[in-house]
């Protein structure tokens, strides 16, 4: 699986807290595992709630069920923040968090630019290619490369049915909770 993929979950996911409409963008593959972040589940409160040194209300997410007491953000600012790691040619995450701060604080990193989480997802090798293979995800190109940050996270997973087409359109209209139908 290669950094920058998107992962979609498939409509058969319904009932995990976890994964259930999620896209992930995948940041990182090693020998040790792969690790992603959940982009389209902003939490209820701004990243200037869990830290006082930022002063500029940016949504914090979910980035998935391991490691929810660290913070992790993904930018498309990797010549600007020292240490920052290579998604794809656009898109990186990570990197030196007090320039980060300096940055958001400055104005020149904006919600277009950054994303916050609280927490990842990960996975072994054999984990996520069993769950690939178990259809509990589609994985798919990210043609919206940098954009991603600053799309509307409430439609993605619906976009994405969209874009998938076929036998997952009538997906695209199913309301979040398929008993409220």
């Amino acid at each position: 699986m290669e950094s920058g993929k998107l992962l979609i979950a498939e409509p058969s996911v319904y009932g995990d807290q976890n994964f259930h409409r999620s896209i992930v963008i995948m940041a990182e593959h090693k020998d040790s595992g792969l690790l992603g972040f959940i982009i389209n589940k902003p939490l209820n409160y701004n990243i200037s709630d869990v830290l006082t040194d930022i002063k500029r209300d940016f949504p914090l997410f979910y980035g998935g069920p391991v490691d929810q007491d660290n913070l992790f953000f993904i930018h498309n600012a990797g010549h600007l923040i020292p240490g920052s790691l290579k998604i794809d040619d656009k898109l990186f995450w990570g990197g030196e968090f007090e320039k980060v701060i300096a940055l958001v604080n400055e104005g020149v990193l904006s919600t277009k630019d950054i994303r916050f989480f609280l927490g990842y997802s990960g996975w072994s090798e054999d984990q996520l290619q069993q769950e690939i293979g178990a259809h509990s995800w589609i994985v798919v190109d990210n043609a919206f490369e940098s954009q991603i940050l600053s799309h509307n996270t409430q439609e993605l997973w619906k976009d994405q049915m969209i874009a998938l087409g076929g036998k997952y359109l009538v997906w695209s209209n199913t309301p979040e909770n398929p008993h409220h139908n």
